[in-house]
C-alpha cells in the first residue's frame, strides 16, 4: 500500500515530520517497508529553454540545439521531432542519471556534432509513457530551476506492508484514522461537494445475494473523459499507477483513498440493464487485462441481457469499459461477499487491487457515501448530469456489540493502561463504548454512567474484530508494543526439567551430526507442484488453497526439494553441494520425520596428488547414511543392506539399511537419471533418506553410563579370503562371519573384494578380517582354530569356499 506524506495530510490534520508519522506506523502495526522521494533521482535534470534550432548537416531527424538551462547557451543535438526555437523543456547535463533509459549522460559526439547532455521525454524521466516528443513546459516555467521542484515531485512515497486482518487501512484514510488515535494529529471530516440529481436511477439489481449482497449504481449523462486534474495525476504516478483516463483514473483514486473499489461502465455498450447473477458453466468474458476468463455457476458477475462483463468484485470486462469517447456512464457501487471473491480469484487465478481489498472485506456502510462521492468527482472533472441512486439488496449491517473488561488490558496485554485511556483510544478507531459515539464526545460524567463490561460496538469497517482479545490488541498496540515490561515467567522452585521430547532430542543429534559431517542445512517449502512430486511416487495429500499452483502438493519426501535448491547453486557455480534437511515427508497415514541428503558436484576437487577431481558415488552416501544412523542412536551394527530403493534410486547403485526385513530406516545410493533430469541437473548426484520415526527408541535404563573400561588384553585378528558367488552381497556374508562366535567376535569388515586371473567366472574373492577380544585370558591356539573353523563354517552355509 503505497502513498505520499501530501496525500496522507488530506485526511490527516498534523504537524509530525516523516520520520515521526514513519516511526508511528510500524510501531502501531502497520510496518513501513521503505519510504523514497521521487524527485532525488531527478534532482540534477533542470528547467530550460531552447534558443534555436538547426538541422543537423549528416542526419535529417535530428537538430542541433542551442539549450540554456540557466548557465549559458550549450549546444545538444535533439531528435525529438517537436523540439523547436523557444520550447521550454527538462534538460539533463552530463552527469545526470537518466532512469528511464538507464544511462549516465556524458559528453559525446553524434554524427560529428559535440552534444552536451539531452532534452528529456516523460518516459525517460519514468514518469508516464509518452515519448513522441520531449516535455513541454509554460512558457514561463522558471529557467534554471530543478525540476522536481518545479513539478512538484519532492513529496516522499511510504509502502506500508498491509496485514490481511487490516481490512481498513487499504485505504489512505483507514491508515489516518490510525495514526490520528496513536497522537499524531487529528482526522479530518469527510466531505464532497454537493449535487442535484435527476432523473431515475439505472436499472440494476442483484439476484445473488450471497455473493453480492447489496448493488448501487447511478448514471451520469453528458460526461467529457478527457486527462485527468494534474493533482490526480500526480498522486496516481507517484505511487506507480498509470494515469488512464478521468473516469478511468477516478476509480483508481477512490479505491487507494478511500478503499472503495468501484467500477464504471459505458452505458452505449450495455444492452439493458445490469445483474449481479451467478454464472453459468462454461460462460467467458474478456477481462481488462486482455485475457479470456471461463467461469463457472460458483462465481459472481455482473452481466446484462446479452454478455458478461464483469468478473463481480475482481475486474472489469474489456468491452464495457469507458474510452474517450463515452459520454455516458453508470457507476457501480456493489458489496460483494469476501469468501466468494476469495475462492473465484483462486479459481481464475486472477489477481487484482479490488480483489485484494473485497476478500479482505471493505466497509459495507460506505456504499451511499462512496457512491456519492464518485459520482461528485465525474460531475466536477467531467461534467455531466447525475441520476437517482438505485439501491438493489441490503449491505450486511447488523451492529456487532463486544462486552469489554478493561482490565484485559493488562491480563492479556500485559500492559496496564487507565479505563479512561483505553475508552479513547477505542473510539479514537471508531468504536462506541454505550453511549458515546466518539472520542470529541467523551466526558467524564458521561463515562461514569457505565457500569461493569463496557458494550463496545464494533465499526462497520472493522470485520477482523469479534472478541474483547481483538480490542485487547486494538489498545495495546495503540499504546506501543515496546512499552509492554518484560516479566518473567514464574519459575518452579528446584532443578529446571528438561522439556524436549525423545522426538525433539533425537532430530537435534541428527542435525548437530549431519553439520560436523560439513553437511549444510537447508530449509525448502512442505509443498510442491505436481511435476516436482511425480518421480518420487506423487503427493497423498493436495492443498484446497495454495499459495501458487507450483505449490500445492505435500511432499512424499525431502529429496525434491533438496534437488531443487542443489540446481541452484550448481548453477550459480557452487562446484561441491552437501546439503542436509530434517522435515516432514506428508504420506497418506501420517507425517513422517526425516532426515534428507543431496550429494552433488566433486566430493574431491582435483589437485596435483590425486589428479582430476573425483564425483560422489553410492558408497559416499551409505558412509552418510551409516554415520547420521549412528549419530542418531540406531543399532548400526545389526543393520542390512537390502535391495534397491525405488523407482526414483538409480538400479544397482542403491540401497536400504533395514532391521530385520521390514523395517527401513534409510534409503541411500544414486537418483536415477529420470529424476535428474526432471530437475534440470547435469551429472550424477547420490542422496540419502534417514526415516527418524522407523529409529527404534533406546531403552530407559537411568541417566547414568557405566564407566568405559578398555580391555585388559590385546585383540587377536585374523584374515580369511573367501571364493563366493558374485551375486551373494559381502554384507550377508560379513554378518555370517561376525555371527560365528558371538563371544569371542567383536567385528569383521570386508578388506579387498577381486575378480579377475585366478577366480573363475561367476565368482570373486572377497577378504575379511575379524578381531578376536579375549577376556579372562589369552586365547590359546587351539582356541583361535575353533573359531576358524566356526567362521570357514558359517561362510559355507552362505555358498562360500576358503580360497587356497
Amino acid at each position: 500500500m503505497k502513498f505520499t506524506l501530501s496525500w496522507l495530510k488530506q485526511h490527516l490534520e498534523t504537524t509530525a515530520t516523516l520520520d515521526q508519522i514513519v516511526e508511528a506506523l510500524t510501531r502501531i502495526g502497520l510496518e513501513v517497508e521503505g519510504v523514497e522521494n521521487p524527485g532525488e533521482k531527478l534532482a540534477a535534470f533542470k528547467i530550460a529553454k531552447v534558443l534555436s534550432a538547426e538541422r543537423h548537416p549528416q542526419a535529417d531527424k535530428l537538430q542541433i540545439l542551442s539549450v540554456d538551462a540557466g548557465n549559458g547557451p550549450l549546444q545538444v543535438v535533439c531528435g525529438a521531432p517537436n523540439a523547436r526555437a523557444g520550447l521550454v523543456g527538462v534538460f539533463g547535463a552530463p552527469g545526470a542519471y537518466v532512469p528511464g533509459l538507464d544511462v549516465t549522460l556524458k559528453l559525446a559526439s553524434i554524427r560529428g556534432v559535440e552534444s552536451n547532455g539531452m532534452m528529456c521525454s516523460t518516459r525517460e524521466l519514468e514518469l508516464g509513457e509518452d515519448h513522441d516528443g520531449i516535455i513541454e513546459l509554460p512558457e514561463d516555467a522558471p529557467i534554471g530551476t530543478a525540476y522536481p521542484d518545479y513539478a512538484g515531485l519532492t513529496d516522499p512515497v511510504i509502502d506500508v506492508a498491509i496485514t490481511p486482518n487490516r481490512q481498513d487501512c487499504m485505504g489512505v484514510r483507514g491508515i489516518a484514522r490510525d495514526l490520528a488515535a496513536a497522537g499524531l494529529g487529528t482526522l479530518k471530516p469527510l466531505t464532497f461537494d454537493a449535487f442535484t440529481s435527476e432523473g431515475a436511477g439505472p436499472d440494476v439489481r442483484t439476484d445473488d445475494t450471497a455473493g453480492c449482497p447489496a448493488f448501487f449504481a447511478q448514471t451520469v449523462t453528458g460526461v467529457t473523459n478527457g486527462e485527468s486534474p494534474e493533482w490526480m495525476r500526480r498522486s496516481l504516478l507517484a505511487i506507480g499507477q498509470k494515469p488512464i483516463s478521468a473516469l478511468v483514473d477516478i476509480t483508481n483514486y477512490l479505491m487507494i483513498d478511500l478503499g472503495r473499489p468501484l467500477h464504471v461502465y459505458d452505458r452505449a455498450k450495455l444492452s439493458g440493464g445490469l445483474v449481479a447473477r451467478k454464472a453459468k458453466d462454461g460462460e467467458q468474458v474478456v477481462a481488462l487485462n486482455g485475457k479470456t476468463y471461463t467461469l463457472d455457476a460458483t462465481m459472481t458477475v455482473i452481466a446484462d441481457d446479452t454478455a458478461v462483463h464483469d468478473i463481480g468484485g475482481i475486474m472489469g470486462g474489456e468491452h464495457s469499459g469507458v474510452s474517450a469517447d463515452t459520454t455516458d456512464v453508470l457507476i457501480e457501487c456493489a458489496y460483494f461477499d469476501p469468501d466468494h471473491i476469495a475462492r473465484t480469484g483462486q479459481k481464475l487465478t486472477l489477481t487484482s487491487d479490488a480483489r485484494s481489498r473485497f476478500e479482505r472485506g471493505v466497509d459495507p456502510a460506505f456504499l451511499e457515501d462512496g457512491l456519492a462521492i464518485a459520482a461528485a468527482l465525474v460531475l466536477h472533472i467531467c461534467g455531466g448530469t447525475a441520476s437517482d441512486v438505485t439501491r438493489s439488496g441490503e449491505p450486511p449491517l447488523e451492529p456487532r456489540v463486544i462486552h469489554y473488561d478493561p482490565r484485559l488490558s493488562a491480563d492479556l496485554g500485559g500492559l496496564h493502561v487507565a479505563p479512561e485511556r483505553q475508552a479513547r483510544t477505542l473510539l479514537s478507531l471508531g468504536f462506541t463504548i454505550g453511549a458515546i459515539k466518539s472520542a470529541d464526545a467523551f466526558s467524564d460524567a458521561l463515562f461514569s454512567t457505565i457500569e461493569g463490561k463496557w458494550p463496545v460496538t464494533i465499526p462497520s469497517w472493522r470485520r477482523d474484530v469479534d472478541g474483547p482479545a481483538d480490542l485487547v490488541e486494538e489498545v495495546v498496540r495503540i499504546e506501543g508494543i515496546d512499552t509492554i515490561p518484560s516479566t518473567p515467567l514464574p519459575r518452579m522452585p528446584g532443578v529446571a526439567k528438561p522439556t524436549a521430547t525423545p522426538e525433539q532430542k533425537l532430530e537435534r543429534r541428527a542435525r548437530r551430526a549431519a553439520a560436523a559431517r560439513g553437511l549444510d542445512e537447508a530449509i525448502t517449502w512442505s509443498f510442491l507442484s505436481d511435476a516436482e512430486a511425480a518421480p518420487f511416487g506423487g503427493g497423498a495429500w493436495t492443498l484446497a488453497n495454495p499459495i501458487s499452483e507450483d505449490l500445492k502438493v505435500m511432499r512424499p519426501s525431502l529429496l525434491p526439494g533438496l534437488l531443487a535448491a542443489t540446481g541452484r547453486n550448481l548453477k550459480r557455480g557452487a562446484q561441491s553441494v552437501r546439503l542436509f534437511e530434517i522435515g516432514r515427508r506428508y504420506l497418506a497415514d501420517a507425517e513422517r520425520a526425516t532426515l534428507g541428503v543431496v550429494l552433488a558436484g566433486d566430493r574431491r576437487p582435483r589437485g596435483w596428488r590425486e589428479g582430476k577431481a573425483a564425483s560422489f558415488d553410492a558408497y559416499d552416501a551409505k558412509a552418510e547414511a551409516l554415520a547420521l544412523l549412528a549419530a542418531s542412536g540406531a543399532p548400526v551394527d545389526n543393520l542390512q543392506v537390502m535391495g534397491e530403493a525405488g523407482d526414483a534410486w538409480h538400479p544397482g547403485q542403491s540401497g536400504t539399511l533395514r532391521l530385520g526385513p521390514k523395517t527401513v530406516l534409510a534409503s541411500f545410493g544414486m537418483l536415477h537419471p529420470s529424476v535428474l533430469k526432471a530437475f534440470d541437473l547435469d551429472g550424477a548426484v547420490a542422496a540419502v533418506e534417514v526415516y527418524l520415526d522407523a529409529i527404534p527408541p533406546k531403552r530407559a535404563s537411568g541417566f547414568a553410563r557405566p564407566a568405559y573400561t578398555p580391555p585388559a588384553l590385546q585383540a587377536v585378528r585374523r584374515d580369511f579370503a573367501f571364493l563366493v558367488p558374485a551375486a551373494l552381497a559381502t554384507d550377508t556374508l560379513v554378518r555370517a562371519v561376525k555371527g560365528a562366535d558371538k563371544v569371542a567376535i567383536v567385528s569383521a569388515r570386508v578388506f579387498d573384494v577381486f575378480t579377475g586371473a585366478g577366480v573363475e567366472d561367476g565368482y570373486k574373492s572377497v577378504a575379511v578380517e575379524i578381531v578376536l577380544q579375549p577376556t579372562a585370558k589369552s586365547f590359546t591356539d587351539e582356541e583361535i582354530k575353533a573359531i576358524a573353523d566356526k567362521v570357514v563354517l558359517a561362510a559355507a552355509k552362505q555358498g562360500a569356499s576358503l580360497r587356497v
